[in-house]
């Protein structure tokens, strides 16, 4: 067969570097959209920070309202019927959409004298920012009055101690790790161990979370609600665990209202005392739209606080102008800078249009919080908007919203819908929060059942089946009726 020539025409839809550039920001989160502000900073000198001087590149207005009553935000949790994004096959229309869219802390410790703390209260800590466990543990071991050999071994046994502060080690593998084992006896470890548990957190140092427990009891006031936690964590924790309350009691042999005390006292404890000093940070959560009251509407504002403060170096732009200059280095780094202000523009702008849009519709959430929920998808905000799934999906991926229900993620407020019995429409996220709010009402000696709760709910119109009124318990994070039943 010769090898032949043939020509092709066709089509293909290909994005412009700008456009390419405004769906990548659009998905961007606010800090990650500071951090490509920053390097946009450092790379392009014909970009300035407009807030040296006051300045801001958008014209917004914010009025933030007082939310200071607020205590419980709601969560941002997985929502469903929430589209994902279909990159290659929504290309057209995401181009559609944009193209329309418009151009060190002092260290404090609350406790007692003896390092326990009265009955009743809970132990509260406050670490100095960036202090590690280990660091923590080590400051403590320099003013311990001991000999050379046990601050050895000690500062050994910190060493083998994890993040949620138990010891990691025994006393053999301890030997066969220390340059000079012969000087680690049985009693010198037990010596060391004994002062390093005395160390704080109360708990450190633990073998086991039984050990643990046990620790942080004993360094609390004698009495009998403590003396009974001691018994039920030393020989009867399993049982607690399984949340086996007849058991329990049959063991112990105690009253039920000292058994209730003693348990209360052992879940107020902390069985993972390091994690205090856990410095895995996450990132603070800056909103990108606040909602407002105007009159007796709720309307979304821009957080100006989250707006990048940029704009181009006018003397630079005018020098080039002046000069006619025809480097093309120099011309690709002006349209670069009018292209990322042009494109934070645009990215908030679709934002505010979307936050507007769910806003407008979720008025009653903002008045009555989660229960007033009104089912929604993201092809609704689309169609109201004239916009794709995806664009919508790009516009509420990691943007958060300040609301007086708390501050919220925008996807929070998309989920599937269940039909009543009256023949409309209510949203999971409503019913999860009727369902959290049927349990936190409930009586602690009779929780109610999954079964139970369903039939409440029918009795308000919802019809929901056992399990799932199971998953969605399960996705608040609430244990079975059985482990919920108290003494």
């Amino acid at each position: 067969m010769r090898p032949t020539l043939n020509l092709k025409v066709s089509q293909q839809l290909t994005l412009s570097p700008q456009l390419q550039q405004a769906i990548r920001l659009l998905q961007l989160s606010t800090l990650d959209l500071n951090e490509e502000v920053e390097r946009a900073l450092e790379d392009n000198p014909l970009i300035e920070n407009a807030a040296d001087n006051g300045e801001n590149v958008f014209e917004t207005s914010l009025d933030v309202p007082d939310f200071s009553g607020v205590v419980n935000a709601a969560s941002t949790e997985e929502t469903e019927g929430a589209a994902t994004e279909k990159d290659a096959d929504d290309t057209a229309e995401t181009m559609n959409d944009f193209e329309t869219s418009g151009d060190e802390e002092d260290f404090v410790l609350t406790s007692d004298e003896g390092g326990g703390v009265a009955e009743g209260e809970e132990r509260t800590f406050q670490y100095a920012a960036g202090v590690s466990l280990r660091e923590h543990l080590l400051s403590q071991l320099a003013l311990t009055p001991a000999d050379d050999s046990i601050r050895a071994i000690i500062k050994a046994l910190i060493d083998e101690i994890d993040d949620n502060g138990y010891l990691t080690t025994s006393y053999e593998a301890l030997r066969s790790i220390l340059s000079a084992p012969k000087l680690l006896t049985r009693k010198r470890f037990d010596e060391a161990l004994h002062l390093l548990q005395d160390f704080d957190p109360v708990g450190v140092a633990a073998r086991s979370p039984g050990e643990c427990l046990e620790l942080q009891l004993r360094a609390m006031p004698d009495s009998p609600a403590q003396r009974t936690a001691l018994i039920i964590v030393e020989k009867f924790l399993p049982l607690l665990a399984a949340h086996d309350n007849t058991g329990l009691k049959k063991a112990t042999r105690v009253k039920e209202e000292l058994l209730r005390d003693a348990c209360a006292l052992i879940r107020r404890l902390n069985p993972k005392p390091g994690r205090a000093f856990d410095n895995d940070r996450t990132n603070a959560i800056i909103p990108d739209i606040v909602v407002v009251k105007q009159g007796h509407h709720w309307v979304a504002r821009l957080n100006e606080a989250a707006i990048p403060k940029i704009r181009i170096n006018n003397v630079y732009a005018e020098m080039l102008s002046a000069k006619n200059t025809s480097s093309a280095i120099w011309s690709s780094r002006l349209q670069e800078a009018r292209w990322l202000v042009r494109s934070i523009q645009q990215r908030f702008d679709t934002i505010l249009r979307v936050s507007q849009a769910i806003v407008e519709r979720q008025q009653r959430f903002f008045d009555y919080g989660p229960v007033a929920m009104r089912p929604m998808v993201l092809k609704d905000i689309a169609d109201l908007l004239d916009m794709h799934e995806s664009t919508i999906s790009r516009a509420t991926s990691q943007k958060f919203m300040l609301t007086p229900q708390g501050t919220v993620e925008l996807k929070y407020f998309f989920g599937s819908h269940i039909v009543t019995s009256a023949g409309g429409a209510a949203s999971s996220t409503a019913i999860r929060a009727l369902i959290k709010k049927m349990i936190e009402a409930e009586t602690p000696t009779a929780p109610l059942s999954d079964q139970r709760i369903t039939e409440l709910l029918g009795k308000e119109g919802i019809i929901v089946a056992r399990r799932t009124v199971a998953k969605y318990r399960e996705a608040l994070s609430i244990p079975p009726a059985h482990q919920r039943k108290d003494l």
